[in-house]
């Protein structure tokens, strides 16, 4: 308990979130975080997650939405354990995250007891930027201050802080408020170099990835690819919106694959990357570039792209100072992207005809958070995001991301509606986030693309000549009882029929609904051309 009078390490931390604008926590508590509990302020929201994976999850969807460091408070280092997998997520998404473990008291620590971790800043790592155990009580406010600003340095990304649970109370005086810039600004000749390459290139196109949406630096990208007068592809696995997918100018999408990334560029002089490696790929295979500038906020994916120029700098900053820097370009525009005829309806439902009425049906400023990997490609060609911040989906391929993300988005933007588009395997590794949802009253819309089974592995047994592979089927799984057993209203729709009604009244509900959709099983393609 805190001392009346006194400012403890609590009373420290908190007007530290405070003034950090980490006013929105996200926990799992248990004993060694009760101390840090106690007595709970009105102004600060605490958000309960049923597990930890959940809590870190929903953490980094509130943290991309917002563009704010986001705080967890897991239980332990088993809770950061049950957490890995979103850590490494988070890790892979740069999404800037505060995350606390409780730890014993530091007098019981020699005894190696219930709870006690003897290596817990050593836990997380390497998927996070910046682990520590402070030495001393009163280093605490300081070392998450500290780990606050390191998580939203670019590249952002999650960091980690374990805290002795006798900490809390001791004295502590608090800190006084920080102001931190994000942005650097790329190396002025090298924008020189670029934009002369530009001018000169015949048949330039540009490679836009996450990174873009999340510096804010989109409006700044359409007006490059407007003054190039270029084609824009979204690059492999982009976890975030790459390009307004109804501008004339977007081309489509490059899969992660080394002979189809050779092919959507071969016909091209010069590639402009900007915001993403080059190039994130899931098979292996032989590829070939053309000449490469790449601009990027990130070290370590220009140390690892194979070839070009490296352009090192924040986007906000670049973009414009390029562009600046080119004539408005006389090329002919490239020709639309063609649009897919609208597909029939059919019984099993077509997972084509099902994102063709997702896209017709859905709130026009709503947010999809998208969890089905092996529907991936029929997303992209039936479900367009137009907006910036209008996507998100994890860059690890981690399942369990997309149900609590969807919770950390719909947090975000309380009001606007944020509709989850995930696979029956997916909606498994995470469906407690449902609970969250249904306490928070958020408008979340939780569409099941229910196809029995993990039909990302059943496309790669095809690819990979594999034959009776055990456990890529999933029978009998009842998803809108499991969600009413949650307190979320629900319903099963297998005749294509009955979709538009369910599609409108669940984006009618002010509160979380889910739709399970029985799809045709047939195998997709991963790969194929965007």
């Amino acid at each position: 308990m805190d001392t009346p009078g006194t400012s403890t390490v609590r009373h420290a931390v908190m007007q530290l979130l405070r003034d950090c604008g980490m006013t929105t926590v996200f926990g799992n508590p248990g004993s060694t975080e009760l101390p840090f509990l106690d007595r709970w302020p009105n102004d600060l929201r605490y958000v309960l997650g049923l597990q930890e994976s959940s809590v870190v999850a929903m953490a980094d969807g509130y943290a991309r939405a917002t563009g704010r460091a986001a705080f967890c408070s897991l239980h332990s280092a088993v809770g950061a354990g049950h957490a890995a997998g979103s850590i490494f997520t988070a890790y892979r998404n740069q999404a800037p995250l505060v995350i606390t473990a409780g730890q014993q008291a530091r007098s019981l620590l020699p005894l190696n007891p219930f709870l006690g971790a003897t290596e817990a800043a050593n836990f997380p790592k390497p998927y996070v930027k910046w682990s520590v155990e402070p030495a001393r009580a009163e280093d605490v406010p300081a070392a998450l201050a500290h780990a606050w600003h390191i998580a939203l340095q670019p590249p952002c990304g999650p960091t980690f802080v374990s805290i002795p649970m006798d900490d809390w109370s001791a004295p502590a005086e608090p800190l006084p408020p920080r102001r931190i810039g994000r942005d650097t600004a790329p190396d002025p000749a090298l924008l020189k170099e670029a934009a002369v390459a530009l001018a000169a290139s015949r048949n330039p196109v540009l490679v836009i990835g996450p990174e873009v949406d999340a510096a804010g630096a989109g409006p700044a990208a359409v007006a490059l690819a407007e003054r190039l007068n270029a084609p824009v592809l979204a690059s492999p696995f982009s976890s975030r919106a790459s390009f307004p997918e109804g501008h004339p100018l977007f081309a489509g999408f490059l899969a992660a694959a080394p002979n189809v990334v050779t092919a959507g560029l071969a016909a091209h002089d010069l590639v402009l990357v900007l915001g993403a490696p080059v190039f994130t790929f899931h098979v292996a295979g032989d590829y070939r570039l053309p000449p490469l500038i790449q601009m990027t906020a990130d070290g370590e994916a220009i140390a690892a792209a194979p070839a070009g120029t490296g352009i090192l700098g924040g986007l906000r900053l670049g973009i414009p100072a390029l562009t600046a820097l080119l004539p408005r370009s006389d090329r002919p525009a490239p020709p639309p992207r063609p649009s897919p005829p609208a597909p029939a309806a059919a019984t099993p439902i077509p997972v084509e005809y099902l994102l063709h009425s997702l896209a017709a049906a859905r709130p026009g400023d709503s947010v999809i958070v998208e969890e089905a990997p092996s529907h991936r490609p029929a997303i992209q060609q039936h479900l367009p995001i137009p907006d910036w911040g209008g996507f998100f989906t994890m860059a690890s391929g981690g399942l369990g991301y997309g149900l609590p993300a969807a919770v950390g988005v719909a947090l975000a933007h309380p009001g606007r509606r944020v509709v989850a588009v995930i696979g029956d395997g997916s909606m498994m590794y995470s469906i407690q986030a449902l609970w969250t949802a249904v306490r928070e009253a958020l408008p979340l819309t939780v569409i099941v693309l229910n196809n029995g089974g993990y039909g990302a592995m059943r496309s790669f047994s095809r690819v990979l000549g594999v034959e009776n592979a055990p456990g890529i089927d999933l029978p009998g799984l009842d998803f809108p009882s499991l969600a009413a057993g949650m307190g979320c209203p629900a319903r099963q729709v297998a005749d294509p029929a009955d979709l538009a009604a369910a599609l409108s009244a669940a984006f009618a509900s002010p509160s979380p609904m889910l739709i399970d959709v029985a799809l045709d099983p047939a195998i997709h393609t991963l790969y194929r051309k965007g």
